[in-house]
């Protein structure tokens, strides 16, 4: 998402894998797909969580589906690996969550597969602040 990442020692890192150890148990909240390719090893993934809002007319279990880390090795893409773990993902979150609603946040490049997959803005616009947060300890 054109961010820079930091070497194998960047703090974020260490959290990264912490969330993801914390939520892999728990397959009413969290999924994730990934295809193997036998001389690459992982070439593609997608990623989905659940966050909880308060419930609503449209959601009345407050949950929200949020589809992250949708990515393919350079060496692989436009062979529908990504739209594979994607599909996976949705059907996942249909079937296995009581969300009724999924989020995401597109690169260009992404922007296609995800409008084929019936993704579109929000019918309210959607905001962001950035804070400088609490320092970690």
């Amino acid at each position: 998402m054109g961010m820079a990442t930091g070497d194998d020692r960047a703090p974020w890192r260490t959290a990264s894998a912490q969330w993801f150890a914390d939520r892999m148990p728990r397959p009413d909240e969290f999924a994730a797909f990934l295809v193997d390719d036998a001389e690459l090893g992982v070439v593609s993934c997608a990623v989905g969580a659940c966050d909880a809002h308060a419930p609503r007319p449209a959601g009345p279990s407050g949950l929200q589906g949020h589809v992250s880390n949708v990515s393919t090795d350079p060496r692989r893409r436009r062979l529908g690996r990504a739209r594979a773990c994607l599909d996976a993902l949705l059907t996942s979150f249909e079937q296995e969550t009581r969300v009724t609603v999924v989020n995401l946040n597109a690169t260009g490049n992404g922007a296609g597969l995800y409008e084929s997959f019936g993704f579109a803005p929000p019918r309210h616009p959607s905001l962001q602040l950035r804070t400088a947060g609490r320092p970690s300890v």
